[in-house]
């Protein structure tokens, strides 16, 4: 089971830019879909951004889309979250995923 550990995560102003990085264990490269979800305090945990390795295509939920950006180095098997022009509805814990796994989870804190 391949293993998924995020950085990136920490506190950022409304308006400003954090990336977050997810590795994984395993050839980047051999892992067909890899998302980004995130979990608000109290809420539920909802999808943010999915990679798929064929035909390297990119879906967004309607709250992120045109301000995050999913994209992934192979080379350095490394997965990335991109987000800009963020808000504090953005705030809560960020986490990567494949269809197996999941990581543990970075913070992000959006203050307004």
């Amino acid at each position: 089971q391949v293993q998924l550990v995020e950085s990136g995560g920490g506190l950022v102003q409304a308006g400003g830019s954090l990336t977050l990085s997810c590795v994984t264990s395993e050839p980047i490269a051999s892992i067909g879909v890899m998302a980004w979800f995130r979990q608000a305090p109290g809420k539920e945990r909802e999808f943010v951004a999915r990679f798929r390795q064929f035909g390297k295509k990119t879906d967004y939920s309607d709250s992120v889309k045109g301000r995050f950006t999913i994209s992934r180095d192979n080379a350095k098997n490394t997965l990335y979250l991109q987000m800009n022009s963020l808000k504090s509805e953005d705030t809560g814990i960020y986490y990567c995923a494949s269809r197996s796994s999941w990581g543990q989870g970075t913070q992000v804190t959006v203050s307004s």
